[in-house]
């Protein structure tokens, strides 16, 4: 039978991996920062396009990320992926910008359907970089 440290073996591995993971907030605190409305701020209003917005980004820097831990050799191969990931729903959001300029009115005046078409983007953006990335 197993010894309990022996289930334990593989947690410095885990607590490292989950903590680089963490860049999550790093993402959060810097795509509120680039974009032109503040969604913290506008999410704490209650503006729910914004929220789909900021959302979106998230789960859609998330996949990718989860793919990274889980195919990764090492931290440096993992903060590799994870600033593709990064770059790839930041090149996101300045796309549609650019396609669609009203993008920085509508999401602070809480139209859904920006916020909408924006989940939508940055989840397909996520996915489709997460599919791409190669073991």
């Amino acid at each position: 039978m197993e010894s309990f440290a022996g289930y334990l073996g593989g947690t410095g591995t885990f607590v490292l991996y989950f903590a680089v993971s963490l860049l999550l907030v790093v993402f959060v605190m810097f795509y509120n920062a680039i974009t032109p409305y503040h969604e913290i701020r506008l999410i704490r209003a209650g503006n729910k396009a914004a929220a789909l917005s900021l959302g979106g980004a998230i789960i859609g820097f998330a996949i990718p990320m989860g793919k990274a831990v889980a195919q990764s050799m090492n931290i440096t191969d993992m903060l590799i992926w994870a600033g593709i990931a990064f770059a790839a729903q930041l090149i996101a959001y300045a796309a549609a910008a650019l396609c669609i300029p009203h993008f920085r009115k509508t999401i602070a005046e809480d139209h859904m359907a920006s916020g909408i078409l924006l989940v939508a983007l940055s989840v397909a953006i996520g996915m489709l970089n997460a599919a791409s990335m190669t073991a």
